[in-house]
């Protein structure tokens, strides 16, 4: 399979040549059901787990009987904090637990290509030659990003490394996110219409995920 040619342009949108695209990274068999187990194990993951219900040990009161044992006609009670009673404990109610889950690093990796191959067919990837907000001002992101005609989309941009100034510049736009090379995962590649790399995070993501399309069979 040939390379991917893709123009490249600055963030006034002016065309400043084009880049070849690995096609192992960018070119590869779109597997959906890695998409979709990715999706879930990062999903499970930010869950807190903190939900709870008491058990009769838990809740308040109901230290002694509320009648005697025998003689009432009345069934034996040994405290009003049963489940049966009114206010009485919860039976198998949910408990503080984790819900991460475990997906091998090899079908991550391919499940990211995935989605990057997705983007690019679908003609949701851009490639900028690079991206720079001196001031750290909103208004410059949003300039750019109107000039980039990404204006209404909900657009992740990707760095090769952080940016103060540029994760300053972006963070009150609503439908744009930043991430460094590093970070780019395949829940916020979904997400966003449009990946907006610049010449470097190419260079990264591919450095990254370099054979990772070989080594996930599914």
């Amino acid at each position: 399979m040939g390379m991917a040619s893709v123009d490249v342009v600055t963030q006034e949108n002016k065309k400043a040549g084009s880049l070849d695209l690995a096609p192992g990274v960018f070119q590869a068999p779109v597997r959906t059901h890695l998409l979709h187990a990715e999706v879930r194990r990062q999903l499970a993951a930010r869950r807190r787990g903190t939900h709870a219900t008491k058990n009769r040990s838990a809740v308040s009161g109901g230290g002694r009987k509320p009648w005697r044992q025998k003689g009432t006609g009345r069934a034996r009670q040994g405290t009003i904090r049963a489940p049966q009673w009114a206010g009485g404990g919860a039976v198998f109610g949910p408990v503080p637990r984790g819900h991460a889950h475990a997906v091998p690093k090899k079908m991550r990796r391919a499940a990211l290509v995935s989605a990057l191959s997705q983007k690019l067919a679908d003609g949701g990837l851009v490639v900028l030659d690079a991206l720079s907000f001196p001031d750290g001002k909103t208004r410059q992101a949003a300039a750019a990003l109107a000039a980039l005609g990404l204006a209404e989309a909900r657009v992740l941009l990707v760095t090769a490394d952080r940016d103060a100034s540029l994760e300053r510049a972006t963070r009150n736009l609503p439908g744009v996110r930043m991430l460094p090379a590093g970070g780019l995962n395949v829940y916020d590649a979904l997400w966003a219409s449009h990946v907006v790399l610049t010449r470097d995070a190419v260079a990264a993501v591919e450095s990254r995920l370099a054979g990772s399309s070989k080594e996930a069979r599914a």
